[in-house]
Formats: C-alpha cells, structure tokens, sequence
C-alpha cells in the first residue's frame, strides 16, 4: 500500500475509534492557531422590489429598507482547527451530509466528541464546513435560490435513516417508537439531532460545489471526508482538482461524481463506508452497487 493509501486507511479506522469511544479523559488541547473564514460565491442584483418600512427595535423608529442592490451570495462558511502538535501529512476537509451543517463532526447527538475533535487531537488540520445556504454559510435575500426550502419533520430521520425500523416506526409517543434492533443510535440524543437539521434546497448544487472547489484551491493539496449529500461534490471536486486532492473518504455518499471524467480519480485513494443496516435501505443499497 502506498503512502497516500496509509493516509486514507488511517482515517477511517480513526473516524470509527472516534464514533464509537467515549473519550472521558481527553485533557488540553493545544493549537498552533484556530479561526475561520469564507469562500467562493458570487454577485447577485436584486431589481424592482418595493421599499419597505420595518421597525427594528420594539418602540424604535421605523426605518424604510431598499432591497434592491447587489448582494453577495453563495459563499461557503470554513471554520480550522490546527493542533500543535501536527502529525497528519494534509489538511483534512470536513463536508456534511444534506439538512445538516458542520455540527455533525462536532459532537455526537448525546455529547460525546465527534469525529472533529478526534482527528484534531490526532494531529490533523481540520477544516470544518457549512455549505451555501446551511448554517454561518449565511443565507440570500428571497429570489436568489430558485424553488422552496426543504424543512425535517421531527420523525423522518428515525425512519429514513435506518434508526427506526423503517416507514411507520416512529411515534410521537417515545415508548412506541420501534427502533432497529442493535441499533448503535444513542436515542437519548435524538432530539439534539433534530435541533441541528438545517433547511435545504434542491437547486443549489452546482453553488455548492463551486464554493467547495474554491475551499479546494484556498487550502489543499488535502484530503476530503465528507457524508451523504456532499458525496457527489466530494468526487466531483476531486474531478476538477485531481492534483490537490490527495484522498477521499466517503460516508455513505449519495453520488460519485460524474461517470464520464471516473479516470481523474484513478490515482487517489478513495474508501467508501456504509453504517449499520445499509441493506435495509434501498437508496443505500442503490448507492453502494453504483460505488
């Protein structure tokens, strides 16, 4: 196995000590520098809107607000981490799954550290997204995005997403909620995981996809872990920049990349991983037969 094969496997066997180990003892922390940043994006002018008269401030004066103008949008929200102690011989970029934001690598649902922390404390510099339109990406003035937001009812990531047993397990009563059995899913966090879904949109790819490639070109050569919805950018990106990318570690990706431009990703070293219960669910199963 190569050396940037070594890379790929290390991270996948420490993502998966990192989900399944409760660090209780982790001590300090020590970083050379932490921060954060935006990236890519684009104009977007906004005309014949009428002038409105809002009030900011309960009992304040009202203001009159001219919507009409340029508005830069569609950038991606990038937060590092960089340990003192570094090991990892590239960044590391963290992309999330759909409806969700960067918080996904930052704790489990019931509060132990994520995957985030771990590699952190591995010594990798991390790189922490939200995506256009999640987040502190921050979000367009209306007209911008074409189409409505998709909004997470409290129960559909307990049936979609293989916690649940499928459509109809759950119920708004906990006790008669019927979970996988075996199911590793820590239920007392499941709240704590519907607070952090975030509205999506269904137009936004291609915005998005732009603002990874520019995250690409501010940071990397590198290596990309990303989930679900980010598979397609994750192998796409890698289409588009094979020379800076020096990895790819794909959770459960819903896409992989374009079929056509498969040969630019011959010499990296990609791992594919599925969860718990892939073979109960069809989209799952349809991704991974694609892989």
């Amino acid at each position: 196995m190569g050396f940037s094969g070594r890379i790929a496997v290390a991270i996948l066997a420490s993502g998966l000590a990192a989900g399944a180990a409760r660090a209780e003892e982790r001590g300090n922390l020590t970083l050379r520098d932490f921060g954060s940043f935006h990236v890519g994006g684009r104009l977007a002018t906004l005309s014949g809107q009428p002038v409105k008269e809002i009030m900011l401030t309960p009992g304040g004066a009202p203001i009159k607000v001219d919507p009409n103008g340029n508005y830069i949008v569609e950038s991606v929200y990038v937060q590092y981490f960089l340990p003192a102690d570094r090991r990892g011989a590239y960044p590391l970029l963290m992309w999330h799954g759909g409806g969700l934001t960067g918080v996904e690598f930052e704790n489990t649902p019931d509060g132990r550290p994520g995957w985030l922390d771990y590699f952190v404390r591995q010594g990798w510099d991390s790189y922490n997204s939200d995506a256009v339109e999640r987040g502190r990406a921050g979000f367009p003035p209306p007209g911008v995005f074409q189409g409505d937001p998709m909004f997470v009812t409290q129960g559909r990531p307990f049936e979609q997403f293989r916690i649940g047993a499928g459509p109809g397990s759950w119920n708004d009563d906990p006790a008669k909620r019927r979970q996988l059995p075996g199911s590793q899913f820590p239920m007392e966090g499941y709240d704590n995981f519907i607070r952090q879904q975030s509205p999506r949109w269904v137009t936004t790819d291609e915005a998005i996809l732009r603002g990874y490639i520019a995250e690409i070109d501010r940071v990397c050569p590198c290596v990309i872990l990303y989930h679900i919805q980010a598979g397609q950018f994750g192998f796409r990106a890698a289409q588009a920049r094979p020379d800076k990318v020096k990895a790819l570690v794909a959770v459960e990706p819903s896409g992989f990349g374009e079929p056509d431009k498969a040969g630019l990703l011959k010499d990296i070293p990609t791992l594919v991983v599925y969860g718990d219960f892939i073979d109960q669910d069809a989209a799952g199963r349809r991704s991974a037969a694609t892989g």
